[in-house]
């Protein structure tokens, strides 16, 4: 490869997953790391923090970001707002108990003599699932008359508590106490459940608990089996499925003519357990499997295009992404993340389109030491990074996730993180010689803070969940120097992440729809520059 001066500017777009800006502390894995080109990138360059949760990324006031909300706001260019108020409006004012989804699986249930089988993550995380939601979805059952529904909840510990798990599921159980026809039937945590990274062999175990066709173990008691997963040092996220018992008795599984509902809302994690309920024996290829007949299956959002599911809140229309823009443009672009985040920078940055825009290239590399990351916190980024460099002389337009701090955070091994926010380091000074030396402007945010807060300052307990603190915003390359010894965490926000975008097409000069609805952040880094 030869570095000649681009005739027409050149972006690459960085996204370090999970890594929020806060003062320094023990608690503070950033802070802890040694990231010494990191550090030297805030005191060379451009650079201001954003605001990348709660109102400003369309989620309720002070609600924590997540990955699928920060990519979809720096991909639109625009707040883009989420499911999780829009479906708790729809608890509040009613609508929800009539959604023709919820009342269908309802029908076939009743229809059939068969069951309605509720199954999602219940937890008070918020990211993936609502437990709101779940209680909704019990009322909405047993006001349509339903005369047998089941309950399978997935317990987190990875964006709620590590160890609430116990509590809800007793609060549940106290609740459907005063439900004539509901019982619980399985528990399991989101590990196996909602496993993104192909790994069959988890969602099998689900599926098999679900169905009751493997060798699934069996409880009376859940809250006391949870509690028995904590004294081995355990958390809700790995909990192995369970089969619960009535009295000795086992609820039936999800049989012929069931109905099921899935509550989560956000689409990546849940995709291989709705697969496996949902796509006939022609089309699924996970794993063996005996699928019970004619199921109803309806999702609380749409999981992915063509899946045969019934769709309670279809996605809103993100009309020219920043993907698309550039597509039209005539831009080349690529696109890199391992598995863990594919999704992010392709279907969730490209305002939920699954399909590449013409002009999109896509890489995508096998996450490896999952579902425990702590025992590899370098994850794949030195071959996002190879896969990246080598081809820098063929795009317009990168953009790339850098995983390790927010996977690392979720594990609760602050050690961990301190390992995987000093590979990015190492990582990003590759990334970023090899771009400046193709001339290539450099854009570093994040989508969300996690790891930056690993340990509650009031409890000493750990902390796995993500963060309402800003991410950071470095602008690098020629003519973008701007010296000082301000830390980045005592510089305020200065723009949302729905800025990026705006900020990009103005870096390369092609017009921003009207769509876009941000503010190129250079008017807020170059004070004497004038909109035109």
């Amino acid at each position: 490869m030869t570095p000649n001066e681009p005739q027409e500017p050149k972006v690459m777009l960085i996204i370090l997953d999970g890594w929020g800006v806060a003062p320094p502390s023990r608690r503070n894995a950033i802070s802890q790391a040694r990231t010494p080109f990191f550090d030297s990138l805030v005191a060379r360059y451009m650079a201001t923090t954003l605001q990348a949760s709660g109102i400003g990324v369309g989620l309720p006031y002070n609600e924590e970001g997540n990955s699928e909300v920060g990519h979809m706001n720096i991909g639109a260019g625009r707040i883009v707002y989420q499911f999780l108020p829009r479906i708790t409006q729809d608890l509040r004012d009613g609508s929800f108990y009539s959604n023709p989804a919820f009342l269908s699986a309802a029908q076939h249930a009743k229809k059939h003599n068969a069951r309605v089988h509720i199954l999602g993550l219940f937890s008070t995380g918020n990211i993936h699932g609502s437990a709101e939601h779940v209680h909704g979805l019990l009322d909405t059952m047993k006001k349509a008359g339903v005369t047998n529904t089941v309950i399978h909840p997935f317990t987190d510990g990875k964006d709620g508590k590590n160890n609430e798990g116990a509590e809800m599921i007793q609060q549940l159980i106290s609740r459907l106490s005063s439900f004539t026809h509901t019982l619980p039937g399985t528990l399991m945590g989101r590990m196996y459940s909602l496993d993104r990274n192909n790994q069959w062999d988890l969602t099998q175990a689900s599926y098999e608990a679900l169905c009751g066709t493997g060798s699934t173990p069996t409880t009376n008691d859940p809250v006391a089996y949870i509690k028995d997963w904590y004294q081995q040092g355990k958390t809700d996220y790995d909990l192995p499925p369970v089969i619960i018992q009535q009295n000795g008795k086992t609820i039936p599984r999800i049989q012929d003519n069931d109905a099921l509902i899935f509550t989560d809302f956000r689409e990546d994690s849940v995709r291989q357990i709705t697969r496996s309920f949902a796509l006939p024996d022609d089309s699924f290829k996970g794993f063996k499997r005996n699928l019970p007949k004619n199921l109803l299956i309806a999702t609380m959002t749409e999981y992915e295009k063509g899946l045969p599911a019934l769709v309670a809140y279809p996605p809103p229309q993100t009309e020219n992404p920043i993907a698309s823009t550039l597509s039209k443009a005539r831009k080349r672009q690529l696109h890199v993340a391992e598995t863990e985040k594919y999704a992010h920078v392709t279907y969730f940055f490209n305002g939920e389109n699954e399909v590449p825009f013409p002009g999109e290239d896509r890489i995508f590399i096998r996450s490896t030491g999952g579902p425990h990351y702590e025992t590899n916190p370098k994850m794949q980024a030195a071959t996002i990074a190879r896969e990246t460099t080598t081809r820098i002389d063929q795009y317009d337009f990168f953009v790339l996730n850098l995983a390790n701090a927010d996977m690392m955070g979720h594990t609760g091994h602050i050690d961990a993180a301190i390992q995987g926010v000093e590979t990015i380091d190492a990582i990003l000074y590759q990334l970023i010689e090899t771009a400046l030396t193709f001339h290539v402007t450099v854009v570093i945010t994040a989508d969300h803070g996690n790891a930056e807060l690993m340990i509650d300052p009031k409890t000493g307990s750990i902390v796995t969940s993500h963060t309402n603190n800003p991410v950071p915003f470095i602008l690098i390359g020629k003519g973008f120097e701007q010296p000082k010894n301000t830390r980045l965490y005592q510089i305020p926000p200065q723009g949302i992440l729905a800025d990026v975008a705006p900020t990009i097409l103005h870096l390369m000069g092609v017009h921003q729809p009207i769509e876009m609805t941000g503010e190129s952040l250079l008017y807020k880094l170059i004070p004497d520059l004038q909109k035109s």
